[in-house]
């Protein structure tokens, strides 16, 4: 899959220079330290190797790699750049949540927010058949549920206003489904950038997936996945989100 271009997925092109701004990684290390726990709390070994697919910018990473070796996959080179600046000591590789293989298992496995990319169901099973092909049994894969279709706000509207380095970013993001009958939403992006007085302006749209829950935990099910799921609220909304966390116990059932 190509990341689309002109005004779709700027974060992840020619605006990916704000994330550390938008988004710095230090405010990234109370959920990484709680997602590292969860995983060694379910994993039936010492979890040493963490494979991060959709792993951005390297920003949970941050603190990720304080507790385990993390091998990072994304398909961004922009973003991959960010985290390979950010953590030198981690490997990355390009590579597409749904179809990478990289011929080796892992103590645990992660897709965090980058799982909203998932459009489809389809896309859903193939993200989690790459997290089951590779973790060990006994391992423990972690994703979490930002959108769900239940608990989905119409038109919902956050902001944040961050300054590094001279240069002031206030971003707006707005979540809208503009069609119930399909498996996605839209979140357009708007940046007001400042920099030396002077104002740009930039605008940026993503699609999501949207589904139901139950679709959620039948797919990790039908993978191969034991689950189970732990409330989390998150810093930057307060909403409870479910953290899920899945454990592998024999080989794949397909169908």
């Amino acid at each position: 899959m190509k990341l689309p271009q002109l005004d779709t997925c700027r974060l992840y092109g020619d605006l990916a220079w704000t994330w550390p701004i938008i988004s710095p990684p230090e405010e990234y290390v109370p959920e990484s330290e709680f997602f590292g726990k969860l995983i060694m709390e379910h994993s039936e070994h010492e979890p040493k190797r963490l494979l991060h697919l959709g792993c951005g910018g390297g920003h949970n990473d941050y603190t990720l790699k304080q507790h385990f070796e993390v091998t990072g996959v994304d398909l961004s080179p922009s973003m991959l750049a960010l985290a390979r600046k950010l953590n030198p000591d981690v490997t990355y590789t390009e590579g597409d949540m749904r179809t990478a293989r990289l011929k080796r298992t892992f103590d645990a496995v992660a897709i965090l927010d980058s799982v909203n990319y998932m459009l489809t169901a389809s896309d859903l099973r193939a993200a989690f058949d790459t997290a089951f092909t590779h973790l060990r049994p006994g391992g423990v894969f972690i994703t979490i549920i930002e959108q769900a279709l239940e608990s989905f706000r119409q038109n919902k509207v956050q902001y944040l206003a961050r300054e590094r380095d001279g240069v002031e970013i206030a971003f707006i993001e707005n979540m809208y489904d503009p069609d119930p009958t399909d498996t996605t939403y839209e979140s357009t992006f708007v940046y007001l950038i400042r920099q030396e007085g002077n104002l740009r302006i930039e605008t940026d749209r993503h699609l999501g997936g949207l589904f139901p829950v139950d679709v959620w935990y039948d797919t990790l099910s039908s993978v191969g996945f034991a689950v189970e799921t732990v409330e989390y609220e998150a810093p930057e909304s307060g909403d409870d989100v479910p953290v899920v966390v899945c454990t592998k116990e024999g080989p794949p059932r397909h169908g």
